[in-house]
């Protein structure tokens, strides 16, 4: 093609042309981050807009989307299941189940988070896993680095089992259901997401153990997600599980707990303490991890003690929120105790538990002596926190996510997922209405509030998409989306000339196309940009050869974009370990590369015969 060719075929596809030229920075923005990716798509909605190629109403059409409305609802579906605790509790139960065989453990721990992962979102399941990889590195003494990308990956394998397991497969199903082709089942996935995990765990095990670099960043990751001990009290009764017992009669090996000192009768009891039958009254003084404090009470029936008597009505109020706050410098309560200077009055706040750096306490709470860095784990009114947060005394680190589980339908959460899943499968309702309906029903009976409610709805991922959606438009109306499919369609004929053959071949390229671009930009952005060419691309072959291969198209971007692998930017959970596992932008390339490759060839084989055409 000489150049007046090329100056005919840019004049002939203007509007494609200028498709092209507004995607291609749009995706240069993404890589360099100069901006947030909603600001560039912003930006991008309104060069389109500038040059008339979206009217006003199909740029904010996105909003409306049902993908948006869906993906959102399974945020508040997934925080919801997530505050009742019932993953950690499952978590502990296979653990039990793998005992103290190391890598059996750990492929216990990676089939559990993909199995979760498949019908919670992603980034929760990684933020609720890192805390028990460190433990489980801890208790094997394996540095975290070999555990947290792989665990990253396991929750990547995880999200093609089904509709529901990534938002790409969402946003993809809408595409199908706006032009009125038949949608994807929930489990219609899994016949080749099986596969997935299956080769992904594997490989992840040996790469871990491997291949993986060994840091040592315990501490780090200690302090981080509060992998600490805190000085604490229980009160055993006559309904505890340890009344008229004796510790060493109970496996406590999954708890990072130590008995210190019993009370009894204003008696201290420092000798043979496990093996002391405990009375009703009996006050034992425990060093317990922080993650433990209120499971450890609930299972064994303990009440909670702080400075004074603490009611069990006030510690399962829901007015209560659990937060650290560590003794400054200058502050007031240095040199004095918690009983004399009246903490629960002075603050409305009650003290569950306290921690000395590096120093082994045996005291009551409530009879130590603060100094500057001590953490206090503290107990305050809702609507006294502000007050304590301005006070000078204390300075608030965080609010803790360690649940009271005062919730009175808490069973709803666990329930809400499963019963969506059926009733979509079964086509009684769609996955929109079941996630829609699920989400107001906990709201409705105030399982989650409606500020924890906002609070999980990733709104950057949402505003994105949103945003994305109408990009789609402008491939259609610009005509880039046939000059693109033209040219995929050239590259498959140049390799032969049988129909099937070619669909085939486009597969692999589709596939290819888009776990490359998934590895720089949002995999919502790809399946978003890749989903109209690939229904384009469909017809073509609908109308060329009669036959239909637009869903084993669609199926190679959805799995291409579950496949991001290669960088920590192309999906969120990568993101998410890249700076607690300090690794580096080669870890991701040396170990996600000949994964990427590996999936490549298994959905070039797979996706044609699970989608025939």
């Amino acid at each position: 093609m000489d150049f007046t060719e090329i100056i005919n075929f840019i004049s002939d596809n203007k509007a494609a042309m200028q498709f092209v030229l507004i995607v291609v920075l749009m995706v240069i923005s993404f890589m360099l981050e100069l901006v947030p990716m909603e600001v560039t798509a912003l930006a991008t909605l309104g060069a389109f807009w500038g040059l008339g190629i979206l009217d006003i109403e199909e740029i904010i059409s996105g909003f409306g989307n049902k993908a948006v409305v869906t993906i959102g609802a399974i945020f508040i579906i997934s925080r919801s299941l997530v505050k009742t605790g019932f993953l950690e509790v499952m978590a502990d139960y296979l653990y039990k189940i793998a005992g103290n065989r190391p890598w059996f453990s750990f492929f216990i721990f990676f089939v559990t988070v993909s199995l979760i992962s498949g019908f919670i979102n992603n980034t929760a399941a990684v933020a609720i896993f890192i805390p028990l990889a460190i433990n489980l590195c801890q208790k094997f003494h394996i540095s975290p680095t070999k555990v947290l990308l792989p665990l990253s990956y396991a929750a990547i394998f995880g999200g093609t089992l089904t509709l529901i397991g990534t938002s790409t497969n969402i946003i993809v199903n809408t595409f199908l259901e706006e032009k009125g082709l038949q949608t994807f089942t929930m489990f219609e996935f899994a016949q080749l997401g099986w596969i997935f995990i299956l080769i992904g765990i594997v490989y992840v095990m040996i790469v871990g153990k491997w291949f993986m670099p060994s840091r040592s960043i315990t501490s780090s990751l200690t302090q981080k997600y509060h992998m600490r001990t805190f000085l604490t009290e229980f009160k055993v009764t006559s309904v505890s599980k340890f009344f008229n017992k004796s510790i060493s009669e109970f496996d406590l090996k999954n708890y990072d707990v130590m008995l210190l000192k019993i009370l009894r009768d204003d008696k201290e009891i420092i000798k043979n303490l496990k093996s002391r039958k405990l009375n009703d009254g009996d006050v034992l003084i425990m060093q317990i991890n922080i993650k433990d404090l209120i499971k450890f009470k609930n299972e064994f029936g303990l009440l909670l003690l702080s400075d004074v008597k603490l009611s069990q009505s006030e510690l399962t109020g829901k007015n209560y929120v659990i937060v650290e706050g560590l003794v400054p410098q200058n502050s007031s309560l240095i040199g004095k105790t918690i009983s004399r200077m009246d903490f629960r009055h002075k603050y409305n706040s009650f003290v569950l538990a306290l921690r000395k750096q590096n120093q082994l306490l045996r005291e009551k709470v409530a009879h130590v002596k603060l100094q500057f860095s001590d953490t206090l784990l503290i107990m305050v009114p809702k609507n006294k926190l502000d007050k304590l947060q301005e006070s000078d005394d204390l300075i608030i680190l965080e609010e803790l996510d360690v649940h009271l589980r005062y919730e009175t339908y808490w069973w709803l959460s666990i329930l809400i997922i499963p019963l969506v899943m059926i009733l979509s499968s079964y086509q009684i309702i769609s996955i929109t209405e079941g996630a829609l309906m699920g989400a107001i029903i906990l709201l409705l009976l105030k399982t989650l509030s409606m500020e924890e409610a906002y609070q999980s709805i990733n709104w950057p991922v949402i505003f994105l998409i949103a945003l994305l959606i109408p990009v789609g438009i402008a491939m259609e109306k610009t005509g880039a989306g046939e000059l693109l499919s033209d040219n995929i369609e050239y590259v498959a004929q140049m390799l032969g000339d049988d129909y099937k053959l070619q669909a085939i071949r486009v597969v692999s390229i589709l596939y290819l196309v888009t776990f490359l671009a998934s590895a720089f930009i949002s995999n919502a952005a790809v399946a978003i940009i890749l989903s109209p060419l690939a229904i384009i691309l469909g017809e073509h072959y609908m109308l060329s050869a009669s036959i239909d291969p637009t869903r084993a198209f669609l199926m190679a971007i959805c799995f291409g974009a579950s496949a991001s692998f290669m960088t920590p930017i192309g999906y969120q959970t990568n993101l998410m370990v890249y700076a607690p596992g300090q690794y580096k932008f080669k870890d991701y390339m040396y170990a996600g590369l000949p994964l990427t490759l590996i999936f490549w060839i298994v959905a070039s084989i797979y996706i044609p015969r699970f989608w025939p055409f």
